[in-house]
């Protein structure tokens, strides 16, 4: 049950390599790992190469090994475009700019919700502590949406957000989750116990997690 979706190397603001990476969570026992860089650094001229060092070191894996993206949720949109997410296994979207209001971040959030192309919302509500927090009603109203939606929320361990009684309704309503360490160091990869830990406390069992079939 165990894995890390998502961890970041040099290709974006991570400090190891994408073997690197990968080597870690077999070291550490994974079922899968994910490399998510950030779309800012590899949609540029890069991503082709991006896309192929991670198929190139998953066809030597002895565990799963899935190419994925963090995005930008912007006031504009998500800043992944469609033929780009079309060769990804999962688009992760995540609140990155800064908003003065917990509404403001939550209408960002409701954007990627709507976004075909996005499949999790990474970090969800790491911004609460600055911005102040939302109403349940607001957080219940996105909770259904990506019930709607089919998407899925990131427990990240990095963040320790979200908390657990936000986890538990997501899998009250059939909202899938992710275990993710937000790695930015190899030795960093796979250090997802706070997700896991929450995930637990919340009564999530294996079919609540997005990547159940690899795991």
């Amino acid at each position: 049950m165990i894995h890390d979706s998502h961890t970041h190397t040099l290709h974006s603001d991570g400090l190891g390599e994408v073997f690197e990476n990968i080597a870690e969570a077999e070291r550490k026992g994974l079922s899968l790992v994910a490399i998510t860089d950030h779309s800012h650094y590899v949609l540029g001229g890069s991503f082709n190469a991006y896309l192929s060092e991670i198929r190139r070191w998953a066809e030597d894996s002895e565990i799963t090994v899935l190419a994925g993206i963090e995005a930008n949720i912007t006031p504009n949109g998500v800043d992944v475009p469609a033929w780009a997410a079309g060769k990804l296994d999962f688009v992760i979207a995540s609140v990155h700019e800064w908003v003065d209001r917990p509404d403001q971040y939550v209408e960002l959030v409701k954007t990627a919700l709507l976004d075909e192309d996005v499949d999790v919302i990474g970090h969800f509500g790491a911004s609460f502590p600055y911005i102040g927090y939302p109403s349940w009603d607001e957080l219940l109203e996105l909770i259904e949406l990506a019930a709607e939606k089919g998407k899925a929320f990131e427990i990240s361990s990095r963040y320790r957000v979200p908390d657990v009684d936000f986890v538990r309704e997501c899998i009250k309503r059939g909202v899938k989750l992710t275990f993710a360490s937000d790695a930015h160091r190899p030795e960093k990869v796979g250090n997802v116990g706070w997700s896991v830990s929450t995930f637990r406390r919340a009564g999530g069992k294996l079919e609540d997690l997005l990547f159940a079939p690899y795991l």
